[in-house]
C-alpha cells in the first residue's frame, strides 16, 4: 500500500501510518456529522442542563475539528474527512430515539443514552489515535489528539452526572 507521506518510511512503527491517516479521516468525518446531530439533540432535550451540555459540546466539537486540521497539517497532508458509517448509525439511532420518546418523560434519559454511545465511540477512536501517534513519535499530533480525548471523557462524565442528578429519576 502506498503511503500518504513520503517521510513515513523514516518514522518508527511506519506500518501504522496508513491506518493512522485513515482513522484521522474517519474521525474528522464523524465530528462533522456530529455537529448536525448535536443540534437535533439540543432541540429535542427538555432538561435545561442537558440542552446546555449539548450546546457546549457543539462548540467543543467545532474546536475539535480545527484541532484535527492541525493534526493533518503537522503530518503534512490535506485535512480530508470521509463519511463515518459508525457515526451515521449512532446518529440514526438518536433520531429514532427522538421520534420514539417525543413527549415521553424518559426522553432526556434516552437522549443521554444515545449521546453517551457517541462519546464512547469517540473515546475509543481518539484513544487509538493517541496511541498510534505516540508509537510513530508524532508528538504534536499526540498532544492535540490527547486534548480532544480528554474533552470527550469530560463530556461523557458530565452526561453521567446529568443523568444521575435528576434526569433518570424524573424519567421514572
Amino acid at each position: 500500500m502506498a503511503t500518504s507521506n513520503q517521510n513515513a518510511q523514516q518514522m518508527p512503527n511506519e506500518h501504522l501510518h496508513e491506518l493512522f491517516v485513515d482513522e484521522l479521516k474517519d474521525i474528522l468525518g464523524a465530528e462533522k456529522q456530529l455537529l448536525k446531530g448535536l443540534k437535533k439533540l439540543s432541540k429535542a432535550a427538555e432538561n435545561d442542563q442537558l440542552k446546555k451540555a449539548f450546546d457546549e459540546h457543539y462548540n467543543q466539537t467545532e474546536g475539535q475539528i480545527e484541532r484535527l486540521k492541525e493534526v493533518f497539517a503537522s503530518l503534512g497532508i490535506p485535512a480530508r474527512g470521509k463519511k463515518c458509517k459508525a457515526m451515521e448509525g449512532l446518529l440514526e439511532e438518536a433520531d429514532e430515539i427522538i421520534e420514539s420518546f417525543e413527549g415521553d418523560p424518559a426522553l432526556d434519559a434516552a437522549l443521554i443514552s444515545a449521546a453517551q454511545k457517541v462519546e464512547h465511540y469517540e473515546i475509543a477512536s481518539y484513544g487509538c489515535l493517541v496511541t498510534f501517534a505516540k508509537l510513530m513519535e508524532h508528538t504534536e499530533a499526540e498532544q492535540l489528539l490527547q486534548e480532544t480525548l480528554d474533552q470527550e471523557k469530560q463530556t461523557d462524565t458530565l452526561l453521567t452526572e446529568i443523568a444521575i442528578n435528576g434526569v433518570n429519576e424524573s424519567a421514572s
